[in-house]
């Protein structure tokens, strides 16, 4: 699903506070501009406070102190800043903390990698909601904002729009699963693939994506085949198609898809389908709009798929 030059493009603005964590920036940051590269339409924005931001790891970085016009399409990540304590004060500003709460109520998208998740406690987006953290860091994140929800050991937490990670190499983890549900499946196997990264998945929610969920095997053929199933999971795909093309009969491709990843390659292909319409209808689609768009040809199954989600 390559972005068409007619498709506005969506921004993802990196709000940047002292002595970050180089890879909780960098992470989520390569993964959204690879995205862009392989022609998803993805533009990256880098603000903070002040005009230079020392990282925790001595490196100094420069950025922009004017915030870009946002859409509720639109993300600000917030990555997180030395660990493993928290600082006594959260270090961002009013402005900062407005910032955030004004997206997130005009219908955008907030995420924090590691102790940003103070940051989206601090500006009072967690209350409420279930997130998470790393795991040196939850104790101190439930004492300090006691109306939220902290969930362990898992490595994501999607809760009405705030998105939160466990830290470090996890932010690259949140960036697949937003490209997954914004841009698709195959996006996201193509960005993992640039990356060098196992696209695997684990926690709460299921860790959403199915694509990255079911990935976590070592299977080369059931790959090949999901590989067709997410770049054209909104056709009609026959079993007998896809086994001729993967070189084996219908039987031993059932057999070792279900293997590898749990699902036969049809449940498989209705849960991209369902998790795309979900995100579809999430965004202001009808029902029957979301269905035509993934490949249903009424409405009706994708009805009966939401009353009893599939297995996965």
């Amino acid at each position: 699903m390559i972005m068409s030059d007619r498709i506005m493009r969506t921004k993802i603005v990196f709000f940047l506070l002292p002595k970050l964590h180089l890879l909780d920036l960098a992470g989520p940051a390569q993964a959204f501009s690879t995205a862009n590269d392989l022609g998803y339409g993805y533009d990256l924005h880098y603000v903070a406070e002040v005009d230079e931001i020392v990282t925790a790891q001595g490196v100094p970085i420069r950025a922009s102190r004017d915030w870009p016009e946002l859409r509720p399409a639109d993300l600000i990540v917030v990555p997180g800043w030395r660990s493993p304590r928290l600082s006594p004060r959260t270090p961002i500003a009013a402005a900062g903390k407005q910032r955030l709460r004004a997206h997130h109520a005009a219908g955008g998208s907030v995420a924090s990698v590691c102790s940003g998740a103070d940051a989206l406690g601090a500006a009072g987006l967690l209350d409420g909601r279930k997130y998470t953290t790393h795991h040196d860091l939850t104790d101190e994140l439930a004492a300090r904002y006691p109306k939220a929800n902290i969930v362990r050991d898992v490595l994501y937490v999607v809760d009405d729009r705030v998105i939160t990670s466990a830290g470090i190499a996890s932010g690259i983890d949140l960036a697949l699963h937003l490209i997954a549900v914004e841009r698709g499946a195959e996006a996201a196997a193509r960005v993992a693939r640039e990356m060098v990264v196992y696209a695997r998945r684990n926690g709460d929610e299921l860790q959403e994506s199915a694509m990255l969920r079911h990935r976590g095997h070592l299977s080369d053929l059931a790959h090949r085949v999901q590989d067709v199933i997410d770049s054209r999971y909104a056709e009609q795909l026959r079993l007998s198609d896809l086994a001729s093309g993967a070189g084996v009969s219908e039987r031993t491709l059932t057999r070792i898809f279900t293997t590898a990843t749990g699902l036969t390659p049809l449940r498989y292909q209705q849960l991209l389908r369902l998790e795309r319409a979900e995100h579809l209808i999430g965004h202001g689609a009808t029902v029957e709009s979301a269905a035509r768009a993934v490949g249903f040809e009424d409405a009706r199954m994708l009805r009966r798929l939401r009353a009893r989600p599939l297995a996965g």
